[in-house]
């Protein structure tokens, strides 16, 4: 890695080196969550500069951790794939996560809104199994945000993959889900529920879309962990 070393021989010191600089964390996060594609890694950083991202990317391969593989059928066209020793990372990033959700207060982190982030990780977590076995089409709709920022569609298909879009699709909407940036993080994050937040979120649309909303809604993969903190 680029930073000065801590010259210990300790292995958290060692590990350290290679873990702790700038973005390396969030990036290994969205590696162990399945992300191999460059755009898609930036979508899951959306602050992080492509120069930078980069950069940690080729440090990654250099420490072992990832190896970059050519699609063949895609020319010029690379993936990121964890290796053994980057795999044996997700218990690090999972714990991490863990502690961040029990210990770090509730309105720490929501000072950090974003609305790219936020339906990014609802599509990567998103449960397609309780929706009808065809394409499901769910708009959200932030009012306060500037319009560029304002809708955002999730397309959920029959066999499962679910595609985020930032311009109208042109599908026929199931269900209009609109609220305000916070409340939904919140919800995301399990700090509260779609039910206990009825007077903020306005479902419009199929019922039973609307009704099982938080058996598909995608949450955070820490939001089963209850708060320590005051929320």
């Amino acid at each position: 890695m680029t930073q000065a070393g801590y010259q210990q021989f300790c292995p958290l010191a060692m590990a350290a080196e290679i873990l702790c600089s700038r973005w390396t964390m969030v990036l290994l996060r969205e590696l162990v969550a399945g992300t191999t594609r460059f755009n898609d890694l930036r979508r899951g950083v959306p602050k992080m500069s492509p120069t930078l991202l980069s950069q940690r990317l080729k440090e990654l391969e250099a420490a072992g951790i990832i190896e970059r593989r050519a699609l063949k059928s895609e020319s010029g066209v690379f993936e990121y794939h964890l290796t053994e020793s980057g795999k044996d990372l997700r218990q690090v990033i999972e714990a991490m996560g863990f502690w961040g959700q029990r210990w770090v207060e509730a309105r720490q982190s929501l000072k950090n809104l974003d609305p790219s982030l936020l339906m990014w990780d609802m599509r990567r977590n998103l449960n397609p199994l309780p929706l009808p076995n065809r394409r499901t089409v769910i708009q959200f709709l932030y009012p306060e945000l500037p319009l560029s920022k304002r809708f955002w569609w999730l397309v959920v298909e029959p066999h499962g993959e679910v595609d985020l879009c930032w311009s109208d699709p042109g599908f026929d909407v199931d269900l209009y889900v609109s609220s305000d940036l916070r409340t939904m993080t919140s919800i995301w994050m399990g700090l509260t529920t779609v039910a206990k937040e009825s007077g903020k979120v306005v479902l419009t649309g199929d019922r039973g879309l609307a009704a099982s909303i938080q058996t598909w809604l995608g949450l955070s993969p820490f939001a089963v962990e209850p708060k320590r903190v005051a929320a």
